[in-house]
């Protein structure tokens, strides 16, 4: 992997590279990359977890909100789902497993769509999944424009996106970038490499070269995210984007206070914050800008119907009934334990609980609010 970054390097104008291209190469380059190269490895045991990591209560009540968005749908006679990123499979085991055996007329209706860029990914999701006739793997480029009607849904995808990395420097916007000095990795900052991020926070409407920002303020942009919203709003015709990962709004993520920015790598389950080492070996991630999301929406004509924490996400959609129902089931009192805990840490305000869900639309009455929204954060 370095032999890799060093040589993009060498290759590169003023033999430098952005902040943003060096973590696309140590996550996705083809070979090498931590998601592209097999070592990914999600659970308890892993470099991180995610909520289907704790069973299978995620996917099932993710199941009843795309249910109940498709009753919003009764025109059609199909629904398209469509997820992107999606793991080691075992998200969509848990919807399809639930639809069947709870809604078989809408698992019926159901087009189960996989985007995923990791071929190792794609080889674990289709041995796990290989008992549903009813997935299919696409590229955004097998997907026409305005061809989807349904929900395009994500889950801890977009703080994998590469960043760039920028700073303030006398009072002006700089970029980090990456190159190769003294036989090591170093960081520059420079003149930004696009106007594009300039662009961005006029989108928030935030300054980081304002004088209550200190000199030498870090932080990050998530350009790709705004491409990627673009891709989606451009397949979908009717319908609904759901989002959920962890971050913030604009003013809480550029505050003054947050002066080294978001960044985390995470290696066997212990984060740190020198993007530098395990090259290829470790996650690396950065909070999610959810009024960014929400204004490029905007712009790309999707509506935000909500936007809310996961826990009380959860909640509204039945976790609570889940819980209460424990005491009532035939577990051993070890099963009860085991189980109440996996769903505590689902709606656990400090970890999974306090992330963000978002839930945008296209060409749907928003006065029909979702069961999921009920304790709305907006």
């Amino acid at each position: 992997m370095l032999e890799i970054i060093i040589d993009t390097i060498e290759n590169s104008p003023n033999q430098r590279i952005t902040f943003a291209d060096y973590m696309n190469l140590v996550l996705y380059h083809p070979e090498q990359g931590y998601y592209s190269s097999g070592k990914v490895n999600i659970g308890s045991e892993g470099d991180f977890f995610t909520a289907s990591s704790l069973g299978s209560d995620f996917g099932e009540l993710l199941a009843e909100q795309f249910k109940e968005m498709s009753e919003f749908l009764t025109y059609s006679d199909s629904f398209n789902l469509i997820e992107v990123g999606a793991g080691t499979g075992n998200l969509a085991a848990d919807i399809l497993t639930y639809l069947k055996e709870k809604h078989s007329n809408f698992y019926h209706q159901v087009h189960y769509i996989i985007i995923e860029e990791s071929q190792a990914l794609i080889k674990e999701q289709q041995n796990k999944l290989k008992d549903f006739d009813k997935i299919t793997w696409k590229s955004w480029q097998d997907i026409p424009k305005n061809s989807i009607t349904g929900c395009i849904f994500s889950n801890e995808l977009i703080d994998a996106f590469p960043v760039h990395k920028v700073t303030k420097q006398n009072k002006q916007l700089k970029e980090i970038y990456v190159t190769w000095q003294d036989n090591q990795l170093k960081e520059i900052a420079e003149e930004i490499s696009t106007p594009q991020l300039l662009d961005y926070f006029k989108l928030i409407d935030i300054d980081i070269t304002k004088d209550n920002y200190p000199e030498n303020y870090r932080t990050e942009v998530n350009l790709k995210a705004l491409d990627w919203l673009k891709i989606v709003s451009e397949k979908l015709n009717i319908g609904y984007v759901l989002t959920i990962d962890y971050g913030y709004d604009a003013s809480k993520y550029y505050h003054a206070q947050r002066y080294q920015g978001t960044l985390n790598c995470y290696y066997k389950h212990r984060h740190h914050h020198n993007p530098y080492v395990n090259l290829g070996e470790q996650d690396m991630t950065a909070h999610v800008d959810f009024t960014a999301l929400e204004k490029q929406g905007n712009l790309l004509g999707l509506e935000t119907v909500g936007l809310t924490q996961q826990g009380l996400f959860l909640m509204a959609l039945g976790l609570g009934d889940r819980l209460a129902a424990l005491s009532n089931g035939h577990y051993s009192l070890p099963q009860i334990l085991q189980r109440r805990d996996a769903l505590h840490q689902l709606i656990n305000p400090t970890g999974l609980g306090g992330f963000k869900v978002l839930i945008q639309s296209k060409k749907i009455d928003n006065n029909q609010s979702l069961k999921g929204l009920k304790e709305n954060l907006m």
